[in-house]
């Protein structure tokens, strides 16, 4: 089915699901801009998945999920082209950084760089040494979104997790104010302490310019 049909027929079962109650909530949780129809995220990603099965050709995949994310007019648009993205034979190609990067840049908040994170950890999987160089460039990048990026790409990779690409991203924000930065080096830190918990104190005692939020999270599960 050409990409263009497949982006419809989405966009008109998110619209089918859509339940207007849940609408206002859903945008003001997410301090969005743009509205939302009303349906939950699950959702958005069960639709997804039966209306893209059997679509194998990565090429028609990846133009289907950038039709849904460029032309959007409510948010669960973008969440579909990122569960798009998600779908088995897009997982691990590097030749789809580039889609992620730009969902991570005009997406700019939280629940779209958290969702691309996963993404990121499918590739380091796949392409450890190529993606280590992109994501230590990340870690430097002017935009907040592509640091935390950076920082929380190894989440949930436990014994997989590459110490030294995790050292470089935190301290290339270490001393940054923002928030979703501090909180985004906290997570990873406490993420990985289930794995390598003598490694993460040693991390924070090494680190006296960690913020206290940074601090705090990374020990929180180790007393």
């Amino acid at each position: 089915m050409p990409r263009s049909l497949l982006a419809t027929e989405i966009r008109t079962a998110l619209r089918d699901a859509a339940d207007p109650a849940l609408a206002p909530g859903q945008q003001a949780y997410m301090k969005s801009a743009m509205p939302f129809l009303g349906v939950r995220v699950p959702e958005v990603r069960r639709i997804t998945r039966e209306l893209m099965r059997g679509a194998t050709d990565p090429d028609e995949l990846r133009s289907t999920a950038l039709a849904l994310w460029r032309s959007a007019e409510f948010r669960e648009e973008r969440y579909a082209a990122q569960a798009v993205m998600a779908l088995r034979p897009l997982r691990g190609r590097l030749d789809m950084l580039d889609v992620h990067e730009e969902m991570i840049r005009t997406g700019a908040w939280w629940e779209h760089v958290d969702e691309v994170a996963h993404r990121l950890a499918d590739l380091l999987d796949a392409h450890p040494a190529e993606l280590a160089v992109e994501l230590r460039v990340w870690a430097d990048d002017e935009d907040l979104w592509i640091r935390r990026a950076a920082i929380i790409a190894q989440l949930q990779r436990r014994e997989r997790t590459d110490r030294a690409l995790l050292t470089a991203a935190i301290e290339a924000s270490i001393e940054d104010p923002e928030f979703f930065l501090r909180k985004a080096i906290g997570w990873a830190l406490r993420d990985f302490a289930r794995a390598d918990p003598d490694w993460v104190r040693a991390f924070v005692d090494a680190h006296p310019a960690l913020s206290p939020l940074s601090r705090r999270e990374a020990l929180k599960h180790l007393g």
